[in-house]
């Protein structure tokens, strides 16, 4: 199958993608909210087949210092066949400029970003509006 990759955002279907990430599984997000932090990134990836989204990324960037990748999604029915890889690897090239480029993953799923040349911080900290769904989630630990 052929893909076609974009960084456009002005013909997305918003519920198209809001209903990618319930099942990628990467949560609940409104096609609103996702409005919002899609059009307020520096860079995004859309990927297509037949005209169906399959998988996307962001990064928030500054232009100089720092890039976070962030809302890597793919579509079951296309996950461990090297999408998820080639978004990452197309949004680290886009931030190459920056002095450091940061992700946070979902717990379990560090390995697969460790095969990518990311590595695993000592001092990130982060402060989450529901603290408990982070702490039961695995993103944050008791300390």
């Amino acid at each position: 199958m052929v893909q076609v990759w974009s960084d456009a955002i002005e013909e997305l279907n918003w519920d198209e993608l809001s209903a990618l990430y319930r099942v990628a599984p990467l949560g609940d997000k409104s096609p609103s909210d996702l409005q919002t932090v899609f059009t307020n990134s520096r860079f995004r990836c859309f990927v297509y087949e037949n005209e169906r989204l399959i998988g996307v990324g962001r990064a928030l960037a500054d232009g100089v210092d720092c890039s976070y990748i962030c809302d890597v999604a793919i579509l079951p029915s296309h996950q461990n066949q090297g999408l998820g890889q080639a978004i990452v690897a197309k949004l680290v090239a886009l931030s190459a400029a920056h002095k450091k480029i940061i992700l946070y993953a979902v717990p379990g799923k560090e390995g697969f970003y460790k095969k990518l040349g990311f590595k695993c911080m000592t001092t990130a900290m982060a402060i989450f509006s529901n603290p408990q769904a982070a702490l039961e989630g695995g993103y944050v630990r008791e300390s």
